[in-house]
């Protein structure tokens, strides 16, 4: 399901965020009933001190059973309000655990499709809304409710004229005051799609800074973000709009209808027909009616904003996640060691976009070392991507010792693989942070080897943090040849028996490429490696290379070969393959 066909999540959706917290929300329930209770005993108790003291009886015993209800009541209220805010950080906790592990495993496709900014916010903003759903929202609506038909019912017993009365003009208030704030769920739904777009636009700005900077291009980006907040600061003010229409119209019904019970009830009084205690009695009731009504309408606006914000999170959370197998019948994982890999014919496109890949077909025998080279966008790092089954080949197959990959789970598959991207991406943290996200069992010793073989043990000397030493947001704090080269170590730590090198020396001078080259002639005797190739040297010693242009096959030999029967070879040869 996607966003634009996702529905709109009633109450009903609510129920399994809070399944986990449901003995809570009993004992919060409870204390609410108790609490009422308490509340509305208070103007019943108050009527019969009034009719006592008229009468000169003694009161003191009233009083003090009064005294209890109005502390007791506090008491429950306030351990109520606790359990309630407990329950919905509690809420928002599982919602942000939950929606964060779901994000983790989309399909890499939808990455492509969406904004990071704006799944950021809907892990900080939407959940944090979501407290105003359990709080202010469902829970203060369905104790208002409860208040509302006690002082209801208490007040049609009282007097039913002027309950009759009273009714007609609390009930034109709220109607009207709900039909306003039905308008928020939407406007606050899309004042939320403008947060996430003007996070997006803040975190593309800050991703480049420095490309920002050296461009002088401050200004403009800071307009570009300024405007998505301009946008955001709009849609909030039609949110405002409706939500200040709510209050005042709340405001309205409670001195309305004050004033016309005070009016028709002093003349009934006047009349003989209730006694003064009864009108302070009914009083009490009027504000145990409105005062919950008040806030009931003012939590229903909340509980729209809140439902606004959970449809985001339901659209997120109804992508289906990248299955761990998605074939019925799923072999076995193949046996550790070197593998085979043969690409069959193998066709893809992306997801909207024009084929990339046709009819490829090339075999990798276990245990030796081809080289994929060609102009840009021949498809190179494409072939790659399916190895790891971040996307699915769309004609043809791939296999890995003869069993298609879209039959072995994905963690068995991608537990054979060690891939090393073009960019190299590095996370921040320390330089033990990075080199664990393979290998999370590695020892200290294990971890200075796989250093040493990429040239990098400086990095873990030069600081008195050792392996503990920050990288920076990123990998800031180091250089782009070293962030590539721990990236190499990230994966020869992980042992993997084949390895994927998409351009690992495009940012290494001649001395660490040198290293590095030699770091993969070490393990490549033990390992299968299909490689990117960047640089003439990385190619040289490939026990083949495979020439892709336009997304095919052109050529298939060894270096001395290819520089005979292949013209297109030749020129990137001559160019000494610097083709990104």
């Amino acid at each position: 399901m996607t966003v634009e066909t996702a529905g709109r999540p009633g109450l009903a959706a609510l129920l399994p965020y809070l399944r986990a917290h449901r003995g809570t929300l009993v004992a919060v329930g409870a204390l609410s009933l108790v609490g009422a209770g308490a509340a509305l005993a208070q103007p019943l108790l108050t009527r019969q001190v009034l009719d006592a003291l008229a009468a000169a009886r003694p009161v003191a015993g009233l009083v003090v059973v009064l005294v209890v209800l109005v502390v007791a009541g506090a008491a429950l209220g306030g351990l109520r309000d606790y359990l309630l805010q407990r329950t919905a950080e509690g809420v928002v906790l599982s919602t942000r655990r939950r929606l964060a592990g779901h994000l983790l495993r989309l399909p890499i496709v939808e990455y492509d499709r969406r904004r990071t900014g704006d799944l950021l916010s809907r892990v900080g903003s939407d959940t944090t809304l979501l407290r105003a759903v359990v709080t202010s929202g469902l829970f203060e609506t369905v104790t208002g409710a409860v208040m509302v038909l006690g002082a209801a019912t208490a007040m049609a017993l009282l007097d039913p004229v002027l309950f009759g009365v009273t009714l007609l003009g609390v009930t034109a208030g709220v109607g009207f005051a709900l039909t306003v704030a039905r308008r928020v769920r939407g406007l606050s739904r899309a004042a939320q799609e403008r947060v996430g777009e003007m996070t997006s636009a803040v975190e593309r700005a800050i991703s480049a800074a420095r490309t920002i900077r050296a461009a002088r291009a401050e200004g403009r980006e800071a307009a570009t973000v300024g405007a998505s907040a301009q946008a955001a600061y709009a849609a909030g003010l039609r949110v405002a709009r409706v939500q200040a229409v709510v209050g005042p119209v709340s405001a309205v019904t409670i001195q309305g209808a004050f004033l016309l019970v005070l009016g028709v009830g002093g003349a009934r009084v006047a009349a003989g027909a209730i006694t003064v205690g009864d009108l302070v009695a009914f009083v009490m009731f009027l504000f145990f009616l409105v005062l919950p009504l008040g806030q009931a309408v003012h939590a229903y606006t909340q509980l729209q904003t809140g439902l606004g914000a959970l449809q985001r999170i339901e659209e997120v959370l109804a992508v289906p996640v990248e299955a761990a197998v998605d074939r019925a019948g799923p072999a076995a994982a193949p046996p550790a060691g070197p593998a085979m890999i043969e690409f069959d014919r193998v066709g893809f496109g992306y997801p909207d976009g024009p084929a990339v890949l046709h009819e490829v077909s090339f075999t990798v025998p276990a245990g030796t070392r081809t080289a994929l080279v060609g102009p840009s966008g021949a498809g190179k790092s494409t072939l790659l991507a399916l190895m790891e089954r971040f996307y699915e080949v769309t004609a043809g197959a791939l296999r890995i010792d003869g069993v298609d990959v879209r039959d072995l789970p994905r963690d068995a598959l991608r537990a054979r693989l060690g891939y090393v991207e073009q960019e190299a991406p590095v996370l921040a943290g320390t330089l033990r942070d990075n080199l664990l996200i393979g290998a999370p069992d590695a020892t200290e010793a294990a971890l200075r080897d796989a250093l040493d073989q990429v040239n990098l043990t400086h990095l873990a000397t030069r600081a008195p943090q050792g392996l503990d030493v920050q990288v920076g947001e990123g990998g800031v704090l180091l250089s782009g040849g070293e962030r590539q080269r721990l990236a190499i170590a990230r994966a020869l730590l992980a042992g993997s028996p084949v390895l994927l090198l998409d351009e690992p020396t495009s940012n290494l001078d001649a001395r660490n490429e040198a290293a590095l080259r030699r770091a993969i002639d070490a393990v490549a005797r033990r390992r299968t490696l299909l490689i990117v190739a960047h640089r003439l040297a990385t190619v040289v010693d490939a026990d083949q290379i495979v020439v892709l242009d336009g997304g095919r096959v052109v050529a298939v030999g060894t270096y001395d070969e290819l520089t005979v029967t292949s013209p297109l070879y030749r020129e990137l040869a001559a160019h000494q393959l610097l083709v990104s």
